[in-house]
């Protein structure tokens, strides 16, 4: 192959190279986002938990009143293994709930539901 198309061939590579290695950067980047979010962060995000659309939650905005509020969780009896079942799989306990499975339908990761029960139990 003589010079000029080597560099035809570099130069017509060099636009797809360039396009994998934004998109590495702009994955990678956006999961360093989402690992870094915080269990408040994540119940208001209307991608992720989205809790305010069902639930009142002190600081949140346009709140829903299909759920119950979240207030006082512990003293209403809910520990962390509880509070973590339900939102892992609301049905398990009510098989009737529109609340949905984040953990069971993969809506959350395991450590954003914990960050997301961890919020939850400072109310």
């Amino acid at each position: 192959m003589n010079n000029s198309l080597r560099k035809l061939a570099v130069l017509g590579l060099a636009p797809a190279v360039m396009l994998s290695v934004l998109s590495l950067s702009s994955t990678t980047m956006a999961e360093d986002k989402k690992a870094k979010m915080t269990g408040k962060e994540i119940a208001f995000d209307r991608k992720k938990g989205n809790c305010l659309a069902c639930h009142k939650i002190a600081g949140g905005n346009l709140a829903g009143n299909i759920g119950p509020e979240l207030i006082a969780m512990k003293a209403r009896g809910f520990d962390k293994e509880k509070l973590r079942a339900q939102i892992e799989d609301a049905s398990i306990a009510n098989p009737e709930t529109i609340m949905p499975p984040f953990g069971k339908h993969k809506i959350l990761s395991e450590k954003e539901i914990d960050k997301v029960v961890d919020f939850i139990l400072t109310l």
